[in-house]
């Protein structure tokens, strides 16, 4: 029987699942938690081999323990504004699994125990509307998650009124939200140790695991010194990584001489890609089409790297708008260049086209921003009201 024994389109898909999910739920979606099944040995032996990634069958889910080589500020909770969400999701997670699987709770409940639980000098203040307002962030991802499910009630009105009420229950999910670490928490005093742990269990082939997790978490893997042993890795075994990760998945590998991605030919509704169909990302196409044009203007440096002021960045941004801006949606017309331009570089900064340099307060465009960039077609014009994005 081959059936499970072959990493065929099934397999692709089920890979990339894993990795665009943070876990798969049965009860939610059976269809896509029964292909993985299916294929659980040989994407165990390809993750492991690749990745070194712990991949976790359950009864009730499906769950890729994805660890990155370097953390990165996009690979947070989206939704999440500020470190007070990150405090309080923490402690609600601690609530959680203090509760017995189907039990039902209260939302003052979970807001006292929070307020015992916070660890920050000043008190939690459900009066105070910016707390709320983050309690309601929170409460929303873990009913994303899964991790709790409303019986009665909205968490929104909460953001309005400190009085409201919600019915929750704990669901068999919030026991297995945290991943298991090799020795106990506490014995961590930084990230970075937490990181060093992972690598010490995957020291057969540790160099070709993390090249293998940086070029499929990362939207681009860039050279980063002249030693870059990572980066060197990709360049002299580029045509075995070319065809293993071609063979696997639907990617293709591009490798630049300071950058190596992966790029995929066709869209796919089950993965974020770039770029999408949000308008932002037109002007972000836009964007390294002109500074394409205009890249003798500028020096790049070793790495590929093109260092802007803030003040330079605007003058693109404005000029830009002024070349292209009647394509553009109202929103982006009617607004301020500023206000495009603090929109366009949380674009970027997400996709790691730009980074923002604390010394200088510059900004560094990097190659990945000249990789792709739009432009209207030579017949286009505007007729009347363009629709918004």
């Amino acid at each position: 029987m081959v059936e499970g024994n072959q990493f065929d389109e099934e397999a692709q898909q089920a890979l990339r699942l894993l990795f665009e999910r943070f876990w798969i739920l049965r009860a939610e979606e059976p269809d896509l938690y029964q292909l993985i099944r299916k294929r659980e040995k040989v994407l165990k032996r390809y993750i492991d081999d690749k990745f070194g990634y712990d991949l976790i069958i359950h009864q009730h889910f499906i769950k890729l323990e994805k660890i990155p080589v370097e953390p990165k500020s996009w690979m947070g909770i989206q939704a999440f504004q500020q470190p007070l969400d990150y405090v309080i999701f923490c402690c609600a997670l601690a609530f959680s699994e203090s509760r017995a699987v189907d039990e039902q709770f209260l939302l003052s409940d979970l807001c006292g125990d929070i307020k015992e639980l916070y660890p920050g000098e000043l008190p939690l203040d459900w009066t105070n509307y910016n707390h709320r307002k983050s309690l309601v962030r929170v409460v929303r991802q873990l009913e994303a998650l899964s991790l709790i499910r409303a019986v009665e009630g909205e968490v929104e009105q909460f953001a309005l009124d400190a009085e409201q009420e919600v019915l929750y229950e704990v669901t068999v999910y919030s026991r297995y939200f945290m991943r298991a670490y090799p020795k106990d928490i506490y014995e961590f005093s930084s990230i970075g140790d937490i990181l060093a742990s992972e690598e010490e269990r995957h020291m057969d082939d540790l160099r070709r695991k993390r090249v293998y997790r940086k070029l499929f978490l990362s939207p681009a893997v860039f050279r980063e010194d002249e030693d870059d042993s990572d980066f060197a890795y990709i360049r002299n075994y580029r045509n075995r990584l070319r065809d293993d990760i071609e063979a696997h998945s639907l990617f293709r590998l591009e490798l630049f001489k300071n950058m190596g991605l992966l790029v995929m030919d066709e869209k796919k509704q089950d993965m974020t890609l770039f770029p999408d169909q949000k308008a932002i990302s037109d002007i972000a196409l836009q964007f390294s089409a002109l500074l394409r044009d205009q890249v003798d203007k500028y020096h790049a440096d070793a790495f590929g790297r093109i260092q802007l002021s803030a003040f330079a960045l605007e003058h693109l941004v404005g000029q830009l708008k002024e070349k292209e801006g009647a394509g553009w949606s109202s929103h982006y017309r009617s607004n301020s260049i500023k206000a495009t331009m603090e929109e366009l570089i949380v674009l970027l900064e997400s996709w790691e086209m730009i980074e923002w340099e604390a010394v200088t307060n510059d900004y560094l465009i990097t190659p990945l921003a000249g990789r792709l960039a739009g432009v209207y077609p030579i017949d286009f014009k505007t007729e009347g009201e363009v629709a918004d994005a």
